[in-house]
């Protein structure tokens, strides 16, 4: 198998699932967008975004998707089963519709824009995905007060998935520091090193740098 993948937020959250279950792997760095890569990437995945798992020519794409393929791979209960694997989806749905988009919001503002050239930062739609961040985080707050992660008594892809946007925090400025108990959910997130440090040890171009 083969995972094509960037430094990009999903591209970086499927390494570090990868990495974190030791999933026998191999990496590349790709830029199906680039020119003349299309041809290559395409049969894989028609939308020519990363990341991708490659197994013998089948691509299987989406950060999701693939994260469930490499649990069963390795036989992990990362991706739960069971009666805790309705309790994963649930924060995987919310999490995509509320935390994970209000994150996203900001860093594409804050970020995203000013890497790749894409106009100026909209500082209404910042303003909205604080105001949607800040709600969001109000709801974790008390659920991360009591249980050190989302599911069950480790970590699991529901925590991985929530967390997309964090590692890019220098530049969205999210106020992650009003929430203590979100706060210090992230910080064992952090003391994680697939999730630290998913490039550690591969060839990764580093992301443009933020300009503007």
């Amino acid at each position: 198998m083969k995972l094509y993948f960037s430094r990009n937020p999903n591209p970086r959250l499927a390494v570090a699932v990868a990495r974190y279950l030791q999933a026998p792997v191999t990496y590349e760095f790709a830029a199906p967008l680039a020119p003349g890569e299309a041809a290559r990437f395409a049969p894989l995945n028609p939308n020519l975004r990363l990341p991708i798992l490659d197994e013998q020519g089948r691509g299987l794409w989406e950060a999701d998707a693939i994260a469930c393929r490499l649990s069963r791979v390795v036989s992990s209960g990362f991706w739960p089963s069971g009666d805790d694997e309705p309790e994963m989806i649930r924060w995987l749905s919310w999490g995509k519709a509320n935390f994970v988009h209000a994150c996203d919001m900001v860093q594409f503002e804050r970020g995203t824009r000013r890497r790749y050239d894409l106009g100026p930062t909209d500082e209404r739609q910042v303003e909205e995905g604080l105001a949607a961040f800040r709600r969001a985080a109000a709801l974790l707050e008390p659920v991360l007060a009591g249980r050190d992660w989302l599911v069950g008594d480790a970590p699991t892809y529901a925590d991985f998935r929530m967390a997309t946007f964090l590692p890019f925090n220098d530049v969205a400025r999210l106020p992650l520091s009003e929430f203590a108990a979100v706060s210090r959910w992230y910080e064992r997130l952090e003391a994680i090193p697939a999730w630290r440090d998913p490039f550690q040890g591969l060839s990764a171009p580093e992301l443009p740098p933020v300009t503007g």
